[in-house]
């Protein structure tokens, strides 16, 4: 049996795309068992262990979908596009695949929806570390082009910050504008658009 995990990270914030991984982990890792929600491993550790993965992980793949697909299909769809591109970019193809949350993307394997994965699963934890740390690194390099956000820290979630940098500076590129929080920022002439969040 060769087990994928899938996560994504990026959901819920108003700017950025969301990013989903895909591991088979080896059965002689010698970090099973430490891999958890990325959100509860410290960043120094997170390094340490997505570096581990990229060397020793059977196969991975870590896929994105784009703010303009999340706000052309919405998030839950997007989100379920970027894990199907994850899984299909495997160089292994597994015979099976646990998804954190709620729902699967079709997928043309058989697959399984674990709700609190990221914590129960080591495949589904090692996926959440490695989307988490790209999404991080490609938030860092957005803050460099548009820092008025502060995307650096917030990484595109709806902090005071942000909102109030929103409400200064309007949208940029990157904005996901069916969020209502950023709908609410466009010029009056585009605030006609359907809003999700």
């Amino acid at each position: 049996m060769i087990l994928a995990g899938v996560d994504e990270v990026g959901r819920g914030p108003l700017a950025g795309p969301v990013v989903t991984a895909a591991v088979i982990l080896s059965p002689d890792d010698p970090y099973l068992g430490q891999y958890r929600d990325s959100k509860k491993v410290a960043e120094k550790k997170r390094l340490k262990l997505y570096h581990h993965l990229r060397r020793h992980a059977v196969a991975y793949a870590v896929t994105m979908a784009s703010v303009e697909e999340i706000d052309h299909l919405n998030i839950l769809h997007a989100t379920m596009l970027s894990m199907r591109r994850s899984v299909d970019a495997l160089g292994v193809k597994p015979s099976r695949v646990l998804v954190d949350g709620n729902r699967i993307p079709k997928l043309s394997v058989p697959a399984e929806a674990i709700i609190g994965g990221d914590n129960s699963v080591q495949e589904i934890a090692a996926a959440s570390i490695m989307a988490k740390v790209v999404r991080d690194r490609l938030m860092r390099m957005i803050h460099a082009k548009f820092p008025l956000y502060g995307f650096a820290g917030h990484k595109g979630y709806g902090t005071a910050e942000h909102l109030a940098a929103l409400r200064q500076h309007g949208p940029c590129i990157w904005h996901r504008t069916s969020f209502a929080p950023v709908a609410r920022c466009l010029p009056i002439s585009e605030q006609g658009r359907s809003t999700e969040a």
